[in-house]
């Protein structure tokens, strides 16, 4: 079990790093749209007890908000 356990945290960490380094040449307006999606897809599942649908919702909410606010350059 902690074998397993070890190695589920070492993959987190690492497909943590890939996605970071995915997100390193965007510009501000991408980056916040994408945060405003994490941060909505978050706030969608913990409204609505990890449904699906609230979810992909907050996402989509979250995703038109960050671009919305951001100005263009």
């Amino acid at each position: 079990m902690s074998t397993l356990r070890t190695l589920s945290k070492v993959t987190l960490i690492g497909v943590t790093l890939v996605a970071f380094g995915g997100c390193a040449d965007m510009t501000p307006k991408q980056r916040n749209t994408a945060i405003g999606a994490g941060v909505g897809a978050l706030g969608g599942a913990a409204l609505t007890n990890g449904s699906a649908l609230g979810t992909v919702g907050g996402a989509a909410v979250g995703g038109v908000v960050g671009n919305v606010v951001t100005k263009d350059r």
